[in-house]
């Protein structure tokens, strides 16, 4: 099968299977924007577009830190996922010890305090936090965000994960004077809830991609049990649930959007407020099937990843067709082709003409709206 991509957008394919075991096909159409300099005009594609993402990338080592990007073939989200890798920058550019910050797309809102360098202050009956030293710029990612993995037991059967952040700092399941003493806290707290306590469960906060081993994943991942193993596999579990490729937290998950939502970023970036919106593009790729036949399937928006810092943001539309059998059901799939041209083209090839007029007349019916 052929991909023809005749638009300055990444585009691939691949093929995913369903929750009831159809097999689909999956296209994938990313565009790469620069920020606009006005927060009313309409948004451009980037010089450099940022190719698909064919593999999970992390910030570190993969498993152990931060997820950067996830792969960009899921077969299907349900609603749109919102993620931001970036910093926080102190208004003005004055050192501060604590700036709050804030994302907005549509009607989707988001805010936490990003605080300076701290520690725990281990006593023989008190745990105290450090006082924060003021920043003027302080990366927000989950690697810095409450939580992580407490190794301080030699025993590795005794070692503790926090559920909901396992690339984090902060957390500590054991708490004696030499374990604790001078580690790290995170630089990031949800608003009015302090951290203060090393075994406390508090939100981490950060705004991009949760580690598929992060709850609340796992939940919509189904079961895999011995049951599964006899009936059911390779398929998925009847308790599936395609949340589980929803990469951000809930509360940065919206509705499919259909372009023109404001974005609003909140000392996100130097200039302390950047506003712009989302581009108008409808995607739709059109699927020539073996026989000649074609179909059309409008695709969705269900990625958005902003990335002040670089200036740019990237959106992603997915189609997903399912199949009846295979894949060499489908010749070849067009992105920014016109489906009818495709036709007409195949049906010319086909066709033999006595004559320049008879081909001259004949393509002028099929240009009419009124032809079949």
């Amino acid at each position: 099968m052929n991909l023809i991509n005749s638009t300055d957008l990444e585009a691939g394919f691949t093929m995913g299977l369903a929750p009831d075991g159809r097999e689909l096909l999956i296209v994938v159409v990313k565009g790469t924007y620069a920020f606009p300099n006005d927060p009313e005009q309409i948004p451009e594609l980037a010089e450099e577009q940022v190719p698909l993402v064919q593999v999970d990338e992390f910030t570190g080592e993969p498993g152990l830190s931060a997820p950067l990007y996830e792969i960009d073939f899921a077969p299907r989200k349900p609603r749109c996922d919102i993620l931001l890798n970036g910093s926080a920058y102190a208004p003005e550019g004055k050192a501060s010890e604590r700036v709050s910050v804030s994302l907005r797309v549509g009607a989707m809102a988001k805010s936490f305090d990003v605080v300076g360098d701290r520690v725990w202050q281990a006593g023989a009956f008190l745990t105290t936090v450090s006082k924060a030293k003021p920043f003027v710029s302080m990366p927000i990612s989950y690697n810095n965000a409450f939580g992580g993995i407490d190794k301080s037991q030699q025993d590795p059967l005794k070692f503790r994960w926090y559920p909901t952040n396992h690339a984090g700092v902060g957390y500590h399941e054991f708490t004696g004077k030499e374990l604790i003493d001078g580690k790290p806290l995170p630089n990031t707290e949800e608003r009015g809830q302090a951290i203060t306590q090393p075994q406390g469960t508090y939100r981490p906060m950060a705004f991009g991609a949760l580690g598929r081993a992060w709850q609340p994943r796992p939940k919509f991942a189904g079961t895999y049990d011995q049951a599964w193993l006899d009936r059911q596999a390779p398929f998925l579990p009847n308790d599936f649930n395609e949340l589980y490729y929803q990469a951000s937290p809930e509360d940065q998950q919206i509705d499919h959007p259909s372009g023109g939502e404001t974005v609003e970023l909140v000392n996100l970036t130097p200039r302390g407020m950047t506003r712009f919106r989302l581009p108008y593009l409808e995607v739709t790729p059109g699927f020539v099937l073996k026989r000649g036949a074609v179909k059309e399937m409008r695709s969705t928006i269900d990625t958005v990843v902003i990335e002040p810092d670089l200036e740019r943001f990237m959106v992603t539309w997915r189609a997903s067709l399912p199949i009846r059998r295979n894949i060499h059901e489908i010749r070849e799939v067009r992105i920014g082709k016109s489906l009818r041209d495709a036709a007409v083209r195949r049906r010319l090839a086909k066709r033999r003409f006595e004559s320049l007029e008879e081909l001259i007349v004949w393509k002028r019916n099929q240009q009419s709206p009124h032809s079949g």
